[in-house]
């Protein structure tokens, strides 16, 4: 499993990255992004500590750790000074909360994310065929979340993905131990989403080849 949207203690996950990055290994995982929740109050803060912790844990283990934050209900107006101050500070991986129908997200933040060109477009919730066009042009992937709440919307964003050849990730957005999942719960839950095997085995893919990306930023 590679796996790009887990949270820690540096935000509102349950365990320090060493747990969790651990708890990953057993689970069989390859790689894990390290995206704690950030807007202007605490990015540099959090970016900085997640860098470190992500380097020494790469030192000392054999599940690529790749240090990122997650942009949380910022205002979409700041999102794009966000990403480049996230970027800037040397985050590798640089994921925004989208537009989820189970939290108040303002309107706007998707279409913001994708024209500030952030790396994941996590759980976009009832994203627009036009927002999802402009994903492919900026090169943005789009988050399949594993996630209960955000997976409400997992359908409408494969089927508009699929149409509009966007690249499709799958995420855990992991809080818990328990959210973790193995590879094949991630097909399960793709073909929940309502692709075919072929499909999410390529959804599986693009997340193998995001992470070959991820590994020349470190």
């Amino acid at each position: 499993m590679i796996d790009f949207h887990t949270h820690t203690l540096f935000s509102d996950g349950e365990l320090i990255p060493s747990e969790l990055v651990r708890r990953a290994c057993v689970k069989g995982y390859r790689a894990i992004g390290l995206t704690d929740h950030v807007d202007g109050s605490n990015l540099e803060l959090v970016a900085l500590r997640i860098i470190k912790v992500a380097a020494d844990l790469n030192r000392f283990q054999s599940v690529l750790t790749f240090p990122g934050v997650e942009i949380t209900h910022a205002p979409p107006g700041q999102i794009r000074e966000l990403v480049e101050q996230a970027r800037q500070l040397g985050s590798a991986l640089v994921v925004v909360h989208g537009e989820s129908p189970v939290e108040p997200v303002a309107p706007g933040t998707n279409l913001a994310a994708i024209e500030a060109g952030v790396d994941i477009l996590a759980h976009p919730g009832f994203i627009t065929p036009e927002e999802v066009r402009l994903a492919v042009q900026r090169g943005v992937r789009l988050e399949i979340s594993a996630r209960h709440g955000h997976s409400l919307t997992n359908g409408h964003v494969a089927r508009l993905g699929l149409q509009a050849g966007a690249t499709l990730v799958i995420d855990t957005d992991t809080h818990s131990p328990d959210n973790l999942i193995t590879r094949d719960r991630a097909v399960q839950i793709l073909i929940g989403a309502g692709l075919t095997e072929d499909q999410a085995l390529k959804v599986l893919e693009n997340n193998e080849e995001f992470m070959g990306i991820l590994k020349t930023r470190l």
